[in-house]
């Protein structure tokens, strides 16, 4: 029986035993994963997973049982658990599969799946190269390790509402990191690239001279003076900012009153001139996906257009508690239900250069790395562990160490400009930005 058939049938006998609907959700994977460390192979590891979730509704009470088996003859025992536990939970009013007319009924060929397995010595090589690469750098002194990766996984979906599809993705992955100098003024720093297809791969060797000199920059850190900055968020911690905007937007959030944002749509909250993106349709992007978890249709859409708020990010549960409609955002594991998630979502660039944006700072911090989680969801407040580069006259004079950077994010997004380095390498990016007036704390 092929997964679709399999899990139709389950949708079936659940319906058969009582459910009103019912959805079924079936995940398989293969993953082979290398690390070392100073040429010595730590782990090679190959590993496979399958794992089936059924969701049942009774009414307006819901349940949601998992199994790690395809076999069906389990199928009764599985249904009668998830129907008996569904009639014994509270009504959720907002519980509910999608419509038909809100259904993925077509969808582009996004090329998600790399078709060729590598072989074990094609990761083995990979993290050898960037390994050795970073410690040719003058100043490294040691290693914290160096792996690869690769994981291909599959997805099928079966609802009682009709909806039936599957999709496939890969990816591939490369990372190192490496440590300077010698004693208490040692530092660490890495790097790491990901694609979905191996063609796509940023070079081992790039990636490990990138570690190496970014660890050997960060030798001598200093700290500098408390006072108020212009502060540059340098590429790579500069997506963080928008996982903050992603929890302040999430439907749940905006629905129990629990966002900084919750009564901003449609009002500007960031500085003109400002776009954000969610495209789930990017080809070969790492977060594509045709569909949504619920089967429902997506597709492009601006995020924040000029400044100005243009959505939340909804499933059809968070969609109907605000009296809207689900932007096509949902996301579910095995044995949970359905919450919003972004897809590809990304910061448009601007119009000055990196180079550029450093040049126009006479005082400031450029950040570089982030520590701690010190954001309130509700207020917006915001304070951080930071190490990075100071810079003085337009140039980057040295780098710095044990500072804390700290202001609102409301204000602070208000503020924001954007270089143009955008790259495209986790699926939630941004380019250099820039935010005035913000509290470095220092000595």
């Amino acid at each position: 029986m092929d997964d679709l058939s399999l899990l139709g049938d389950l949708v079936a006998r659940a319906k058969a035993a009582g459910a009103d609907q019912a959805d079924a959700l079936l995940s398989e994977g293969t993953s082979l994963s290398h690390t070392q460390r100073l040429g010595a192979t730590e782990k090679l590891e190959r590993s496979e997973h399958f794992d089936l979730g059924l969701r049942v509704l009774v009414g307006k009470r819901q349940a949601i049982v998992s199994a790690n088996e395809r076999d069906p003859k389990s199928f009764p025992e599985l249904v009668t658990r998830a129907v008996d536990m569904a009639r014994a939970v509270p009504e959720d009013p907002y519980v509910g599969l999608a419509e038909p007319d809100q259904l993925a009924r077509d969808w582009p060929d996004l090329d998600l799946c790399d078709p060729v397995e590598p072989e074990p010595a094609t990761l083995i090589e990979r993290a050898k190269v960037a390994e050795d690469a970073a410690r040719s750098v003058t100043g490294v002194t040691n290693s914290e390790g160096a792996g690869a990766n690769w994981g291909r996984a599959r997805v099928v979906i079966v609802a009682s509402n009709g909806f039936a599809a599957s999709y496939a993705g890969s990816s591939h992955s490369v990372g190192v990191s490496v440590i300077a100098g010698e004693g208490l003024g040692m530092q660490t720093d890495g790097d790491f690239a990901s694609a979905v297809h191996a063609s796509d791969l940023a070079g081992s060797a790039t990636v490990g001279r990138r570690a190496g000199e970014r660890a050997v920059s960060r030798l001598n850190a200093r700290k500098v003076a408390t006072g108020r900055y212009p502060v540059l968020y340098d590429r790579r911690v500069a997506g963080g900012l928008l996982r903050h905007l992603i929890g302040a937007i999430s439907g749940p959030s905006v629905a129990r009153g629990t966002s900084f944002l919750k009564d901003r749509l449609g009002h500007r909250v960031f500085s003109p001139g400002i776009s954000i993106i969610d495209d789930p349709h990017v080809r070969r992007g790492h977060r594509s996906k045709p569909f949504d978890a619920e089967g429902v249709a997506n597709g492009r859409r601006a995020v924040v257009a000029d400044g100005f708020l243009q959505t939340w990010l909804l499933d059809l549960g968070s969609a109907r508690q605000l009296g809207m409609q689900t932007t096509g955002h949902a996301s579910r594991g095995m044995s949970s239900p359905p919450g919003p998630s972004p897809t590809n979502l990304w910061l448009e660039r601007g119009a000055v250069t990196r180079d550029g944006m450093i040049g126009a700072v006479k005082q400031g911090l450029l950040v570089t790395e982030l520590m701690g989680m010190g954001v309130n969801g509700v207020t917006g407040d915001y304070s951080r562990g930071a190490s990075g580069f100071w810079i003085e006259d337009g140039a980057i004079a040295y780098p710095v160490s044990e500072i804390t950077i700290a202001g609102n994010l409301k204000d602070m997004f208000m503020a924001l400009t954007a270089a143009n380095d955008l790259e495209f390498k986790t699926g939630i990016d941004a380019p250099t930005v820039r935010i005035d007036g913000m509290t470095v704390a220092g000595r």
